[in-house]
């Protein structure tokens, strides 16, 4: 199947069904109990820095465990693969002087993945299976200064950003992902670079891909660490119309819902959600048992809230497996027709009306 067909049908099957993103990569590898010679392999025996807990780098050094949980994904249910490039990226990258490594681990991620789809599609032509392109949110924010003595140093520039995104996102393109997914933003103005990024790669003359853009509400304020509102962040992004927004990450589920209803009813393209399985113990750890996760995640759906739903930090196949029957027949969330009117933002929206 040819890109232009599948995204064709991915566009096509969102219309019918609500679609399902594949789950945590962190806890399924840490299951592993890898060592510093699989994240090494071969061709980084001699780096000159520790490389365990290089979740990314993976890609390059064990392959088999990458294809193998996209395999466990796919049977689980998913239809939507996401690569293992959540820190993939130039500044990420850096904490362990991996930065050379970087688009050499993004086109590995993404044929893994393409790989694992083509596969699954082979097994059920009618059920085709797509690759997001993961670009996680950077370890360094551009709104933000981590020295409390000093409002305005920051320790990344906005080129910089930019670069690591462009680097990534061409990476991630050659290697034949789908769809864009930019996600666990904490920090609009980085999701922006990452944003800017991805439509330089058309005007140069990449083929169009559908983006997802996903932010993360850090706690019970129902604000992004920026300090941004739901529908403020939603202001932020939308202009570059993305295939769809949704939120993931620092709350489970039943946190989440308020603020994923807040921004259903005002974003006027698809709508997705993953969140984490509840938030964690005292030992990091995720304990949330799958039927509790798949019975709130059912009820979104069900409530018609979202399009396409998923797993974050601590879900597993298993939690992937029953989010995936608990939506299974239940009508995709209707994408509202809104007004014409000014939209803006800052901490907070603002609208004015025609």
């Amino acid at each position: 199947m040819t890109q232009a067909a599948r995204i064709a049908a991915l566009h096509a099957a969102a219309r019918e069904r609500i679609l399902i993103l594949d789950g945590s990569w962190g806890v399924m590898i840490q299951t592993l109990n890898l060592q510093e010679e699989d994240f090494r392999g071969e061709r980084f025996a001699t780096h000159n820095h520790p490389l365990k807990g290089d979740m990314d780098v993976l890609c390059l050094t064990r392959p088999d465990v990458i294809s193998d949980l996209h395999d466990q994904y796919f049977d689980a249910g998913a239809d939507i693969a996401s690569t293992n490039t959540f820190n993939a990226n130039a500044v990420s990258q850096a904490d362990y002087a991996m930065g050379g490594a970087v688009r050499d681990i993004n086109l590995a991620a993404a044929r893994l993945a393409r790989e694992s789809a083509d596969r699954w599609t082979a097994k059920t032509p009618d059920r085709p299976r797509w690759v997001a392109g993961s670009m996680g949110p950077l370890n360094r924010t551009l709104s933000l200064s981590p020295d409390v003595n000093d409002p305005a140093f920051r320790a990344v520039s906005w080129e910089e950003v930019y670069g690591a995104y462009y680097e990534q996102a061409k990476a991630l393109q050659d290697g034949g992902v789908d769809i864009f997914l930019v996600e666990t933003i904490f920090d609009t103005l980085n999701s922006k670079a990452a944003i800017k990024a991805i439509l330089d790669l058309q005007d140069e003359g990449y083929e169009p891909l559908p983006i997802w853009i996903s932010g993360t509400i850090t706690d019970r304020s129902g604000r992004t660490l920026s300090g941004q509102t739901v529908e403020a962040f939603w202001n932020s992004v939308r202009h570059a119309r993305p295939f769809a927004v949704g939120l993931n990450c620092a709350l489970g589920a039943d946190l989440m819902r308020p603020h994923l209803a807040e921004l259903s009813r005002v974003a006027d393209t698809l709508v997705g959600a993953y969140p984490n399985a509840g938030l964690p113990n005292a030992m990091g750890e995720y304990d949330e048992h799958p039927a509790h996760t798949a019975g709130c995640l059912g009820e979104w759906a069900t409530s018609g809230l979202v399009n396409l739903l998923g797993g974050c930090c601590g879900t597993r196949p298993e939690h992937i497996r029953a989010i995936a029957a608990a939506a299974k027949g239940v009508k995709p969330r209707p994408v509202p027709e809104r007004s014409v009117a000014m939209r803006l933002s800052g901490l907070e929206p603002f609208e004015l009306a025609v």
